[in-house]
């Protein structure tokens, strides 16, 4: 028998971090503590159970990308081919159906996902690249362009609030993707910034232009994930970009990570080209699949 419940209490919510790490083991997982201070109100979580044992988890909620919901069925090998899936995915397309979105995105790694998502009316949009970097034990300290300092957010917090204006909406906008991310100024504080000590921005003249930063594995502590990085329009293509990157190699090193991994949009080739220059490779694709609502469940 199938249980679908909704995740509430602190064990509920490790519980979930416990499939999502299962089903996507090279990305971090927020901790029960970020997942609380998120501002997503809109969110639902949810847990499976197979004869009375786990067997998966779903996310839904507004996507970052304008005018769409998001969908993250995600079921335990084990448990996979009974049903636990399509249990999980109706009550989640559900939820974005009731935000009033009438499309929906996910995310899928393998052929089986993807046969999954299509049988809904789910189609491919998109493709999101991951590359990966080994750390050295000392990293060469970055480039800076004349008339450009970088300094850490934990030193300076107000900053970022400024780069939402100059860096973070441009970036949302000029992201290769076919609708721009939308992210409120609460949302830029609360679930793009999560280490402040990792988090890195580019000054010139007083004025934000960059900003770079590590997502620390709370998990796995040897690894992080490359938040935004992110560089105002004016100021492209004059080592703004990898100077920043540099920055967090450094402080990487510093603090005991020996991989980091970004994802860049199949569109995005200026910003993998940066990263293939400072030794990134590719390790993966993930495809972007939306569909429209409601779905033929």
């Amino acid at each position: 028998m199938i249980t679908i419940r909704t995740a509430e209490t602190d064990a509920d919510l490790e519980a979930w971090r416990q499939v999502r790490m299962a089903v996507v083991p090279n990305e971090r997982a927020a901790s029960v503590e970020e997942m609380r201070r998120a501002s997503a109100t809109d969110h639902l979580l949810l847990l499976a159970e197979l004869d009375g044992e786990l067997a998966g988890a779903g996310i839904a909620g507004k996507s970052d990308l304008a005018d769409s919901g998001f969908v993250a069925p995600r079921v335990l090998e084990r448990a996979r081919r009974r049903g636990v899936g399509t249990a999980l995915l109706g009550p989640l397309a559900e939820h974005v159906l009731a935000l009033g979105f009438t499309q929906v995105g996910a995310n899928v790694d393998d052929p089986g996902s993807r046969a999954f998502a299509e049988r809904f009316g789910f189609r491919e949009i998109n493709r999101q690249i991951e590359q990966i970097r080994v750390v050295l034990d000392e990293e060469q300290e970055p480039d800076v362009p004349p008339g450009v300092e970088i300094v850490r957010v934990a030193d300076q917090p107000d900053l970022w609030t400024t780069a939402y204006d100059t860096v973070g909406a441009q970036a949302f906008v000029d992201m290769a993707l076919d609708r721009p991310v939308v992210a409120t100024p609460e949302e830029w504080h609360n679930e793009w910034l999560t280490h402040p000590e990792a988090a890195f921005l580019a000054v010139a003249g007083g004025e934000v232009i960059g900003c770079a930063g590590l997502q620390p594995d709370v998990d796995f502590p040897e690894r992080a994930e490359h938040a935004l990085t992110a560089v105002r329009r004016d100021w492209r293509r004059r080592g703004v970009a990898t100077a920043l990157k540099r920055t967090t190699l450094v402080w990487a090193a510093a603090n005991g990570i020996r991989e980091v991994y970004t994802w860049t949009q199949t569109g995005n080739d200026e910003m993998r080209r940066v990263n293939e220059r400072l030794g990134f490779i590719t390790r993966t694709e993930s495809i972007s699949m939306r569909a429209s609502l409601p779905l033929p469940l």
